[in-house]
C-alpha cells in the first residue's frame, strides 16, 4: 500500500518540485500540497494522509505550529520536516512539536522514502546531519554550558546523563567502560541504568539499544553519519 503524503511549502517552485519528485518514487502517493501551515492542517483534516512533508518557515502558520496542531488533532498523521535549516532554533522546536522526521532539502529521493517508511514504522526519520546534531547535544548536555531546556528535549523524562549512558550502551560499552568514559563509579553507572530502564520501560540492554535507535539517540550499525 502506498504512503499517502501531503507536501507543505510556501515556495511554489520548491513545492511543485517536491511533488514531482515524490510522484516518481515507489510507494508514495501525493494527495495534496499546501502553501502554508493553515492549508496543511486543513488538508490533513480533509485527506487523512499518512505523512506530511513540512517546511518550517511559512506565512500565516509556520511549520512548527502546524506540526503541533496536526499531532494534537490528527495523531494518526506523522510529520517529517523538510527544510533548508538544520540549526538548533529550527530543529528542536520542530521535534518538541511532534515531528518524527527531519530532513534538509538536499535530501535525495531515497532518503525521503526511508524517512517516510521509518516514521510509519514508529521510528525516527532523521537525516545523518540531524542525527549527528542530536548526538552532539546529548553528549554535551550534562556539561556546564548545557541549556536550561536540555532535559525537555530528551524523551520519557531522561536526564542528560542517563541519555549519555544510553548512547554508550548502544555503542556496545560495558559498565566498566562507561564508568571510565564518564569518570564515575560502576555503582553510579548501574544506578543510571536502572533509572533509565525504568523510565523507558525496557528490561535489558538489547531492548535499551533498540529504544535508542527508535528514538534517534543512537544509530544502528551499518549506517554512516557521513
Amino acid at each position: 500500500m502506498n504512503a499517502r503524503v501531503v507536501v507543505a511549502d510556501d515556495q511554489s517552485v520548491v513545492r511543485e518540485g517536491i511533488v514531482m519528485l515524490l510522484g516518481l518514487l515507489p510507494g508514495i502517493e501525493v494527495v495534496g500540497s499546501a502553501r502554508d501551515g493553515e492549508e496543511a492542517v486543513a488538508l490533513v483534516a480533509e485527506q487523512s494522509p499518512d505523512v506530511v512533508l513540512m517546511d518550517l518557515r511559512m506565512p500565516r502558520c509556520d511549520g512548527v505550529e502546524a506540526t503541533r496542531r496536526i499531532r494534537k488533532e490528527y495523531p494518526s498523521t506523522q510529520v517529517v520536516v523538510l527544510t533548508t535549516f538544520a540549526d538548533d532554533d529550527s530543529l528542536f522546536p520542530a521535534l518538541r512539536a511532534g515531528a518524527r522526521g527531519y530532513l534538509t532539502k538536499d535530501a535525495g529521493g531515497d532518503e525521503i522514502v526511508r524517512a517516510i517508511q521509518a516514521v510509519l514504522s514508529g521510528e525516527a526519520g532523521l537525516s545523518p546531519v540531524v542525527q549527528r546534531r542530536l548526538l552532539e547535544r546529548v553528549t554535551t548536555a550534562f556539561g556546564a554550558d548545557a541549556p536550561p531546556s536540555a532535559e525537555a528535549m530528551l524523551p520519557d523524562g531522561l536526564t542528560p546523563r542517563e541519555a549519555e549512558v544510553l548512547v554508550l550502551i548502544a555503542d556496545g560499552r560495558s559498565n566498566q567502560e562507561i564508568a571510565r568514559e564518564l569518570h564515575i563509579s560502576q555503582a553510579t553507572v548501574k544506578s543510571h541504568i536502572n533509572n533509565l530502564f525504568a523510565k523507558v520501560g525496557v528490561r535489558d540492554r538489547a531492548q535499551a539499544v533498540r529504544y535508542a535507535y527508535v528514538r534517534g539517540l543512537a544509530q544502528p550499525p551499518g549506517r554512516s553519519f557521513t
